[in-house]
């Protein structure tokens, strides 16, 4: 074998992004990415956005949670890759763990007694099942009495619900504001 390597044609800023992203394990930093291509983070983040919106009349969408991202598949296909997976019966969701997971998301981090305060019950169980199926995580500790767990959505929960960002959860409408019917927890995340 030679040491020699053949000259590679030249690709675009946004194909060795998507190349990169397409053989990340999980998501990764724009600082990841640039230190791979040895380019600055700044130019990471313009074809990022040039991969956005390339991506938005395909099939697949980049993902961003908490300063990563990930090239994930996007949210109209969600029925057709759970059925060609095998996974349709599996991502159902109780009533129960749609509540905990809007209150998680709307108020991260929130701990396990802020929960049960908002949903009026016992979250144990529910919290169990939501960080066994990766839809939240552990992200540290309460700086107060018992120093009780803070708990988070992760980038699993924005694919589950094909969301980009946290950006895109819908607006919380709070009892009474603009005359508009309340609505629950629950509701916003219905899938």
């Amino acid at each position: 074998m030679s040491d020699q390597t053949t000259p590679q044609p030249s690709l675009s800023l946004t194909a060795r992004l998507e190349a990169l992203l397409f053989v990340a394990p999980g998501s990764v930093t724009p600082a990841q990415l640039a230190s791979a291509m040895d380019i600055p983070a700044s130019d990471v983040e313009k074809g990022l956005a040039a991969l956005e919106v390339e991506y938005s009349q395909r099939g697949l969408r980049l993902q961003r949670h908490y300063g990563r991202v990930q090239l994930t598949t996007a949210p109209e296909m969600a029925q057709s890759v759970e059925k060609f997976l095998g996974l349709e019966a599996a991502n159902r969701l109780s009533r129960a763990a749609l509540e905990t997971l809007a209150i998680i998301a709307y108020q991260q981090p929130v701990t396990r007694p802020g929960i049960d305060a908002v949903r009026g019950v016992n979250s144990d169980g529910v919290l169990k099942s939501l960080l066994s199926k990766g839809l939240v995580q552990e992200v540290g500790r309460a700086e107060r009495p018992g120093r009780p767990i803070l708990y988070s959505t992760t980038p699993d929960f924005l694919q589950h619900f094909g969301l980009n960002s946290l950006t895109e959860l819908p607006p919380l409408n709070p009892p009474g504001g603009n005359g508009e019917a309340e609505t629950t927890p629950g509701e916003l995340l219905k899938t």
